[in-house]
């Protein structure tokens, strides 16, 4: 695993543009960072594979676990979403995506960070961007990416199956460019599958109150819809107690008992199940175990936020408005410096299988909304 500085394109910026990544910098400095690339061996990409197939079978053991041992409240699931989630768990309505976070420097297992099982982005240039970039600067090299191949093959088994309750399928998701273009990229796979699809911002869905059903801007029912907006967010919001009432009659993806795995709660869990996992870190509720170095992470903070890390330079905290749901605490990973960039994995997991990854890179110990994505390749 090496990183490599490299000129960028002169006319990236609008390169990246035309596929949609049009947040391509932050205060003026560059998100999409195509001045130096990821290189991997073959070995390390099967690796990496290998590594997310195995811990998304675990964590669906754990989450299993979690339903039978009822430890809901552990992971911060509201107690009025215990049912619903268990009901969902056994119907197994559809699930398209997920992403694990992995820290990994090319000779040790990769280890679990976290999984964003529901709500994961930086999709646009994992599965689009840096494919062309890679076509255009290295076309005899390879790259881990069949990511975009995996969503048109799970919407067109939804679609030949059966499995979707209505047409059309809406995407949902907040007023946000990032949100916009990662739903969009998402319903351009589904069309491409043959499915029907509408796009509506998520404080746009109504609700009639006396057929007790979501309804879009024309007040037509809405019965099967995508969502880019965390189900911790909804459960705690009126819209919530509306969604867990009319389960399953509208079908969300992704499903309720996502939450599970979205939930840093879950960290714990995998380590009690599998102790001493090589692809997994120590993790305990509620107090480091003695730990001499770790991450304290909250729940269900996003981006970074919130967290507290120890490690021999002391104290290192971020600012946030996460917390009250409670903490875990994580053995801290060893992830690579390449002179102050720190590399993170993101293994994109799609219909439960990994299909490719990314790589974003943060100035610091902790990867937040100001981490660059760096392309990657292999030989």
């Amino acid at each position: 695993m090496q990183r490599i500085a490299i000129s960028p394109r002169p006319d990236w910026q609008a390169k990246v543009e035309a596929l949609g990544l049009v947040y391509h910098s932050t205060d003026g400095k560059p998100y999409w960072n195509e001045s130096a690339y990821y290189r991997f061996t073959a070995r390390q990409v099967d690796e990496i594979e290998a590594a997310t197939n195995t811990l998304h079978a675990m964590c669906l053991e754990a989450a299993q676990h979690v339903i039978d041992h009822n430890r809901f409240a552990e992971l911060g699931v509201p107690p009025a979403a215990v049912e619903t989630i268990k009901a969902a768990w056994e119907a197994e309505p559809p699930s398209i995506y997920g992403r694990f976070d992995l820290a990994y420097d090319g000779i040790s297992p990769p280890k679990m960070l976290e999984y964003n099982a529901d709500t994961p982005t930086s999709l646009v240039e994992a599965a689009v961007v840096q494919w062309r970039w890679l076509t255009e600067r290295f076309p005899d090299a390879d790259q881990f990416n069949s990511i975009w191949e995996g969503l048109v093959e799970k919407w067109t088994e939804l679609k030949t199956g059966g499995y979707l309750t209505g047409t059309p399928l809406y995407f949902t998701h907040v007023k946000s460019t990032e949100d916009l273009m990662t739903v969009t990229l998402l319903r351009d796979t589904a069309q491409e599958a043959g499915l029907i699809t509408q796009g509506i911002h998520i404080n746009d869905i109504g609700w009639d109150t006396g057929a007790r059903r979501f309804v879009d801007l024309q007040g037509h029912p809405m019965k099967s819809i995508f969502k880019l907006y965390p189900w911790e967010w909804l459960l705690a919001e009126t819209f919530g107690q509306n969604a867990l009432a009319t389960y399953p009659q509208v079908q969300w993806i992704e499903p309720i008992w996502k939450v599970l795995l979205s939930s840093k709660g879950i960290l714990p869990i995998l380590w009690e199940l599998y102790p001493n996992h090589p692809n997994l870190l120590e993790a305990h509720f509620g107090r480091s175990h003695e730990m001499r170095y770790y991450v304290k992470k909250p729940l269900f903070s996003r981006e970074g936020a919130n967290v507290t890390i120890k490690d021999d330079t002391g104290l290192t905290r971020s600012e946030g408005n996460y917390g009250e749901e409670g903490y875990i605490f994580q053995a801290l990973a060893k992830i690579p410096n390449f002179d102050g960039n720190r590399p993170v994995i993101g293994s994109w997991v799609i219909d439960g299988a990994a299909r490719g990854m990314g790589v974003r890179e943060s100035d610091g110990p902790i990867t937040d909304n100001l981490s660059r994505f760096a392309p990657h390749l292999f030989e």
